[in-house]
């Protein structure tokens, strides 16, 4: 027996990582540079840092044992005091988890069945997809649709999917988009809120990116019994690789929250001590001007980015929000974005995400937080020079000049 015939049909149905294919890309061609990944290029702050290095010498033994499976007490608080003042959610309270991505896991554990439907928009965020496929709702999946020229989700779909006999269980938004880069309006968010409220639907929205706001924009967070937020201190705090996220759970029933411990005992039992007393650190004296300081100039880097992709216009999005510029790639790659990502690769030395990763073949998503000023510069002009090729002669050679038929 083959040991492809071992593996479970849930695991078969599941997409494998676009990371992954990216990462074989990057490998064939050592100069290259990512545009790819939604990382950003800092780390944690450093004085954070300190603080934790010295607990971490002082208190070894305290710190290397289990955590309640809801989080650190202090962090737990700190955190509720931050969904009072900056969200506005006064009725909510948290649970720390290993990342976003375990969180929006325990969520859908702890809420679905292998028979409920999910809602998500297309484009997706390709692990919430995963996610779902991994408990055998694979063929359960709802793709909403979204308006064709400004992709955002479209809430008269909405409203006639949610108005039938068997609604949805779940409909889940990622605001600001990941990965459009677009930031949805308070208006939108509570009409989607209401619409879910009336049908008894729960909505789970995905702040990861609440702290990438780009004026005029606000970010808004809808509250009610059948809202529930995920939240991460990866990206604005640059804590990819420590792994915290949280969910903020509507404290109108306890039992919600039991329910979320039980998941995260059997899946994990807690985040790290360690990470959770980071994120303590940085949610600290210091810690907002860090963000700050490198969120601020991310708005260069965006708009560097978006004249790199002028040659694409009017079919570039994003900038509101998040840290993603979305593009179609022009009718010579023919649809074949996984070929022209290669392409790309392999000819003008970049990499960026094909969009058929998030349900949408024939687009790019562009990031523009994961490389240092000194690195970035360089991937935009590379990526500029390989799409003004691919616009003007399609994937052929970049040395060769030939027009297209």
């Amino acid at each position: 027996m083959h040991t492809t015939q071992l593996l479970s049909r849930r695991i078969d149905a599941t997409d494998t990582p676009v990371i992954d294919f990216t990462r074989r890309l990057m490998a064939q061609r050592k100069d290259a540079l990512s545009l790819a990944q939604g990382i950003v290029h800092w780390g944690p702050p450093p004085a954070a840092l300190e603080r934790l290095t010295a607990r971490l010498v002082s208190e070894p033994a305290a710190i290397s044992g289990y955590a309640p499976n809801e989080g650190l007490p202090a962090l737990r608080a700190a955190l509720r005091r931050k969904l009072l003042e900056r969200n506005r959610l006064p009725h909510y309270d948290v649970i720390v988890t290993p990342g976003c991505n375990q969180a929006f896991v325990n969520v859908l554990l702890s809420l679905c069945d292998v028979d409920d439907r999910v809602v998500l928009f297309q484009p997706y965020y390709f692990d919430h997809l995963m996610a779902i496929q991994m408990t055998g709702s694979a063929d359960r999946v709802v793709l909403g649709e979204c308006d064709p020229v400004t992709m955002r989700p479209s809430r008269e779909w909405l409203r006639r999917e949610l108005s039938g006999p068997m609604p949805p269980k779940m409909v889940v938004i990622v605001n600001p988009c990941n990965p459009t880069g677009l930031l949805l309006t308070r208006d939108e968010l509570n009409e989607i809120s209401g619409l879910c409220a009336a049908a008894g639907t729960w909505l789970v929205l995905d702040n990861t990116y609440e702290d990438f706001i780009f004026a005029p924009g606000e970010h808004y967070c809808p509250a009610g019994p059948h809202v529930i937020h995920l939240f991460s201190m990866s990206k604005a705090y640059g804590m990819m690789g420590w792994r915290v996220g949280y969910i903020a759970i509507p404290d109108y029933d306890h039992h919600n929250k039991d329910v979320e411990g039980e998941v995260q005992d059997a899946v994990c039992i807690c985040a790290p001590q360690p990470s959770q007393l980071l994120a303590l650190e940085a949610l600290g004296p210091g810690g907002r001007e860090h963000v700050d300081q490198h969120v601020s100039k991310l708005a260069a880097n965006r708009d560097l980015l978006r004249s790199a992709l002028s040659c694409l216009e009017p079919h570039v999005l994003g900038g509101e929000g998040a840290i993603y510029l979305w593009a179609r790639l022009p009718p010579s790659c023919g649809g074949d974005d996984r070929g022209a990502v290669e392409w790309l690769v392999r000819e003008a030395g970049v990499c960026v995400i094909p969009g058929s990763a998030f349900g949408m073949p024939g687009y790019i998503r562009c990031s523009y937080a994961n490389l240092p000023p000194e690195k970035f510069p360089a991937a935009v002009e590379r990526l500029r020079e390989g799409l003004e090729h691919l616009v003007a002669y399609g994937m052929t050679d970049m040395g060769q000049q030939q027009t297209m038929p």
